[in-house]
């Protein structure tokens, strides 16, 4: 009886986990979503913004790197900032994406988003279950994967600035299999810390947190690489 009581607490604990998790990940991915969409689809507003006589503004290059220092500091320095100073930063950093995410509307036809964002959720959804399922150790394959992304992300930095669209399209080929790999390593290591017992309910909702901006990230990532390859241009 202890055991079965001991089973059913664990199980409700990683289920009100997990919840969390995707509560974060779907406000961030609303407020991204708003806020691109918003400015994408309103070329007078995105000259605004990102366009100068003399080439793109220094929003732009705000827009396109400081999402990554943001998951950086949110990542690295949870353990000492407040939950509700995290919240912050976890909205400012999604609404700094839709920032970066704007010129897709002006790229891609609406179709095409439409299509690739309905692939990537149901990819991203497969891989997660399996990460979620499996009981093969993910650990190793994960940690390679990571070797992989950080080559991806230096040669996709060169890559804009060269503008080679071959190179572009094997690094987006790459990126589907390093994301939707990702997603199972990272669906079993957020099982492992919701089967916890041992943490206070602050560092379980930091946690989820983490968690969530862990999968946006995933998923954004494995969006852009699906709409590199199958988006149709306007």
């Amino acid at each position: 009886m202890y055991d079965q009581s001991e089973s059913s607490f664990t199980a409700e604990i990683t289920r009100a986990f997990f919840r969390s998790v995707y509560s974060y990940m779907f406000v961030a991915l609303g407020i991204s979503g708003t806020v691109a969409y918003t400015i994408g689809t309103d070329e007078r507003l995105f000259i605004d913004w990102f366009v100068t006589p003399t080439g793109m503004s220094p929003m732009f290059w705000v827009a396109m790197f400081s999402p990554l220092a943001l998951s950086f500091l949110i990542q690295w320095g949870y353990n000492r900032l407040s939950t509700s100073l995290l919240m912050v930063l976890f909205a400012l950093f999604s609404g700094l994406m839709g920032l970066s995410l704007a010129s897709i509307f002006l790229v891609y036809d609406m179709a095409s988003i439409a299509t690739t964002f309905f692939v990537a959720a149901g990819a991203f959804a497969g891989m997660a279950i399996l990460g979620y399922t499996t009981k093969t150790d993910l650990s190793k394959f994960g940690s390679l994967l990571y070797m992989v992304f950080i080559g991806m992300f230096i040669a996709g930095i060169v890559n804009m600035f060269v503008g080679n669209a071959f190179f572009d399209f094997i690094l987006a080929c790459v990126g589907v299999f390093v994301f939707t790999g990702l997603t199972a390593y990272h669906m079993q290591s957020l099982k492992k810390v919701a089967q916890s017992t041992q943490m206070d309910s602050e560092s379980r909702n930091k946690l989820a947190l983490i968690g969530g901006l862990q999968l946006y990230i995933l998923f954004i990532n494995l969006f852009l690489s699906l709409l590199r390859i199958m988006g149709g241009r306007d």
